[in-house]
């Protein structure tokens, strides 16, 4: 019997080759987790390829999970990174997803693991090699269940990919029309990030933005004039960012507590960000937001692609991603 201070290292692996990125499943098969050999971690469950957890090498967590929320594939979760599509919100105008529940099917569905992949980099600012992992899921048109399908019979392609870094998380979502005739769609990263005060947190990026303020009812478009936004109240806004001085450049999103640099959240061909709190009454009235003071420590910040349609011909295909990084 092996003592229990002798047990072989998880990580340990062929001798001279340097330590890889763990990927492990759940006892049911429910959630796969990664880990770095530093230590940085991601869990995703299948139901939904929902991110549920993304700590950084300390241990600590970056993402906002509710303790109320249903993790057994019952409902879709309240919090982490859900997945929105093809519908956000509801679109009763809209023939093609008017008979859809809220935010699609995409994050109230199981997904198929399709596999691991590693990268290996050298930071200029250090010598020793930067390894990361990338996890893939699948969700197509007959993986659906038939309900889903009879309110939205398109056949279509999800791959859905998760990569975790030193310092980031990198969410991308492609979409292929498998169809022979044209269909719209709308996609959403509803990114919960943790934090620990609102009161002091500080958004950035988003100034000269227009935007739709939902609280109350949807506004007719304004321009934010503040080059920093702050919570104080319930918000749920739209945003459809000013980008760079070239039509490459895209203006990162930046969370500031207490006066440092929290994340930066990056787009790549999503137009939109929403940012979203629920402040005291909104989450009151959710069932599933629990503590009912956690809007302190909470603020969304969800790329995507919303404010209209991305129409697909038969073949096409649609890719966005967001990155977010983090600051010690």
């Amino acid at each position: 019997m092996v003592g229990k201070g002798n047990k072989p290292s998880m990580l340990a692996s062929t001798p001279g080759l340097a330590p890889q990125p763990q990927v492990t499943f759940s006892d049911d098969n429910g959630r796969v987790t990664a880990v770095l050999p530093t230590g940085e971690s991601v869990e995703v469950l299948l139901y939904g390829a929902t991110v549920i957890s993304w700590k950084d090498k300390n241990g600590d967590e970056k993402l906002w999970l509710s303790k109320a929320a249903k993790l057994d594939g019952s409902k879709a979760v309240r919090g982490g990174i859900p997945l929105v599509f093809p519908v956000f919100g509801t679109a009763p105008d809209h023939e093609q997803t008017s008979k859809l529940p809220q935010h699609g099917f995409a994050r109230t569905s199981r997904w198929e693991f399709l596999g691991k992949s590693t990268s290996e980099s050298t930071p200029a600012s250090s010598t020793a090699a930067d390894l990361s992992v990338k996890l893939d899921f699948g969700l197509s048109s007959a993986g659906l269940d038939s309900d889903a399908k009879s309110k939205w019979p398109y056949a279509f392609n999800l791959i859905y990919s998760v990569t975790l870094g030193r310092e980031s998380l990198t969410t991308s979502l492609v979409v292929s029309n498998d169809d022979d005739k044209p269909f719209d769609v709308q996609v959403l990263l509803h990114t919960y990030l943790r934090v620990k005060d609102i009161s002091s947190v500080s958004i950035t990026g988003l100034g000269s933005a227009t935007y739709i303020d939902k609280v109350g009812g949807v506004s007719p478009p304004q321009t934010q004039s503040a080059s920093e936004l702050t919570i104080s109240g319930e918000v749920d806004r739209v945003y459809t960012p000013k980008d760079g001085a070239s039509p490459t450049e895209v203006v990162p999103v930046t969370v500031v507590e207490g006066g440092k640099t929290k994340f930066t959240v990056v787009r790549d061909n999503l137009s939109n960000v929403v940012v979203w709190n629920p402040w005291v009454d909104k989450a009151n009235g959710l069932g599933d937001f629990e503590p009912k003071d956690g809007y302190k420590n909470m603020l969304c910040i969800e790329p995507g692609s919303v404010s209209g349609w991305q129409t697909l011909e038969a073949g096409d295909a649609f890719e966005g991603a967001q990155t977010i990084s983090f600051s010690y």
